[in-house]
């Protein structure tokens, strides 16, 4: 993400990668980031840029997206046949960094 775009958030104020930084590092609770407030952000900061850039908003697009099905994923009751869902649904995230 460009350096310019800094979250303001209740629970964190600065850059994007800090704050998936800190999601990654346990540091910041994911219950405490409102997707709804933090995407409502991004996109009146790509009004007001110049022009418009796909890549730069793309990436935005991929890691609300990451952030929103971990927290649905982290909402729902763990499947006790699977032993894949005992693994922390966080460490997407951290691969997809």
């Amino acid at each position: 993400m460009k350096d310019d775009y800094l979250v303001k958030l209740d629970a964190f104020e600065g850059p994007m990668d800090l704050l998936m930084h800190l999601i990654e590092k346990n540091k910041i609770d994911l219950y405490d980031i409102p997707i709804a407030d933090l995407t409502r952000q991004y996109l009146d900061h790509i009004d007001r840029l110049y022009q418009f850039d796909i890549e730069y908003a793309s990436e935005f697009l991929v890691m609300a997206a990451t952030l929103l099905r971990i927290k649905a994923r982290m909402l729902l009751p763990p499947a006790e046949t699977d032993e894949e869902q005992e693994e922390d649904p966080r460490r997407e995230l951290v691969e997809r960094l």
